[in-house]
C-alpha cells in the first residue's frame, strides 16, 4: 500500500506569519492597536529575527500588520489598495489584446448597487437621504456649466449607501472607482451629456425616496448603461 504524502512543512516565515495572525486573534487585537515589538515576537513565537521581519513585511504587504518607522507596529486596517492595483493592471493588459476586463468589473458593481438600492429602501426607519439631495443640487448645478466632476459622481455613490452602516460598501465602490480613475486616459470623455448623467442620478434617489424598488433598480441599470456604452466604445 502506497504511503500517503505528508503535507509540505511550512517555512519558518510562514510559521511565524501565522503565529502574528493568532497571536492578533487570541488578543482582541483590533485595527491599530500597537502589535508587540521585534524582540517580543521572536521570545513568544520562537523564531530568528529573519523570520519575523520576513513575515512582518509579507503581512504589512496585505494590510494586516502596519509598520511605522519610528513609531512601531501596529494591527492593520483595512484595504483593497492591492486588489485595486492588480485588477487595474490586468485591465490594462485585457485593454491591450483587444479584451476589456472593466466589463466583468462594471458587471459585479451594477449587480451590487441594484441589492444595495433595495436593501436602501428596507431600511427601518428610512434613511435621511439629505445629503444626498444636497449632492444631486450641485451635480446639475455642475451640469449646467459643464460636465459632471468625478468627485461629485463618487460621492453621490458614497452617501447613498452610507445609511446601510456597512463600512465595506464604500470600500469596495471605492476600489472600483479608484481603477476607473487610473484608467480614465483609456476610457476618454464621458459620452452622455451632463444633463443625462445628473438626471440617472436623481432617478435613482426619487425611486429610493418613494420606496420604489423595481424602479431603483431600474434607475440603477439606466445609470450602467451610460458607463457599459463609455466602455463599449474603446473595445472597437
Amino acid at each position: 500500500m502506497a504511503a500517503v504524502p505528508r503535507p509540505a512543512r511550512l517555512s519558518r516565515a510562514a510559521e511565524a506569519q501565522e503565529g502574528v495572525k493568532n497571536l492578533i486573534v487570541m488578543r482582541g487585537l483590533v485595527a491599530g492597536d500597537p502589535l508587540p515589538t521585534e524582540s517580543e515576537l521572536m521570545e513568544e513565537l520562537q523564531v530568528s529575527r529573519n523570520s519575523i521581519r520576513e513575515a512582518l513585511k509579507a503581512l504589512q504587504a496585505v494590510g494586516i500588520v502596519d509598520i511605522r518607522h519610528g513609531f512601531g507596529m501596529f494591527v492593520g486596517r483595512i484595504s483593497l489598495a492591492g486588489l485595486v492595483d492588480e485588477l487595474t493592471f490586468h485591465s490594462r493588459l485585457t485593454l491591450q489584446n483587444g479584451k476589456n476586463h472593466l466589463v466583468n468589473l462594471i458587471e459585479i458593481r451594477e449587480i451590487l448597487e441594484s441589492g444595495l438600492v433595495r436593501r436602501l429602501i428596507e431600511l427601518e426607519p428610512a434613511a435621511d437621504l439629505t445629503p444626498v439631495a444636497e449632492v444631486i443640487a450641485r451635480m446639475e448645478a455642475e451640469a449646467q456649466a459643464g460636465p459632471v466632476s468625478p468627485e461629485t459622481d463618487r460621492l453621490f455613490h458614497d452617501l447613498l449607501y452610507r445609511p446601510l452602516g456597512n463600512p465595506l460598501v464604500s470600500q469596495l465602490l471605492g476600489a472600483f472607482w479608484d481603477i476607473y480613475y487610473q484608467l480614465r486616459d483609456a476610457l476618454g470623455a464621458p459620452d452622455e451629456p451632463p444633463g443625462d448623467v445628473a438626471r440617472r442620478h436623481r432617478d435613482i434617489y426619487t425611486a429610493v425616496l418613494a420606496g420604489d424598488r423595481a424602479g431603483a433598480v431600474a434607475a440603477v441599470h439606466a445609470h450602467f448603461d451610460g458607463v457599459r456604452n463609455r466602455v463599449a466604445r474603446i473595445r472597437g
